[in-house]
């Protein structure tokens, strides 16, 4: 089951799923209590659950569902790489969580391990990965640091350039330190750890 208020990333997800051996979406939902509603009713093996949803977010659905779907297993799918968000989905009893930025068949894999029983995220990973990232951008450049803003702002490398008043394969330079700095492999990773982190946005207006 696939709960995500983008209907063009249920889509995209449901037809990575359709296409592997031996998986099948039960069901689709766009908010917490479609969630519910819809997960009470088909008892799927698998949910993934986005965090941010219109009426809450997905910690509230998997905590909503631990008891009444206990054999339920719940696979976060965001695009916030965020420390908070990562012990707070362990919390809630999620088995894994993947960023959006993840490869079509890096999903179909997790979700197999996660049916066959296993457990993706455990204490040692946030307690491990807080260790590590504390602060990844502690050692970006000035300019390293600007490049990283703008990406965050959805800016192309050359929008980046333009701003900058440099040029464009001085920008990819850029990146690829930033990168290698960040620990991090593709540029839509970046954009999702500034969105994550510019807003602390995971929980988004629903906090209190």
């Amino acid at each position: 089951m696939i709960v995500d208020d983008h209907e063009v990333v249920r889509r995209g997800i449901a037809e990575v799923i359709d296409r592997s051996e031996g998986m099948g979406v039960v069901a689709e939902a766009g908010s917490v209590a479609e969630g519910v509603r819809r997960a009470t009713l088909v008892k799927p093996k698998v949910m993934l659950v986005d965090l941010q949803l219109p009426d809450g977010t997905g910690i509230d659905l998997m905590t909503a569902l631990r008891d009444q779907l206990p054999e339920t297993r719940a696979i976060v799918l965001t695009s916030f790489d965020d420390d908070d968000a990562l012990a707070a989905a362990l919390k809630a009893g999620a088995a894994a969580y993947v960023l959006k930025s993840v490869r079509g068949a890096e999903i179909a894999d997790v979700i197999r391990s996660v049916a066959a029983g296993r457990t993706l995220l455990d204490e040692r990973t946030v307690t491990r990965r807080r260790a590590d990232h504390d602060d990844p951008t502690a050692d970006l450049t000035p300019s390293e640091r600007k490049v990283l803003d703008l990406i965050g702002e959805g800016m192309s490398n050359r929008e980046i350039a333009e701003r900058l008043g440099v040029a464009e394969k001085t920008v990819k330079n850029h990146i690829t330190s930033l990168l290698a700095k960040m620990g991090l492999q593709r540029r839509t990773q970046v954009a999702a750890w500034v969105a994550g982190h510019k807003h602390s946005a995971w929980r988004g207006e629903h906090t209190d």
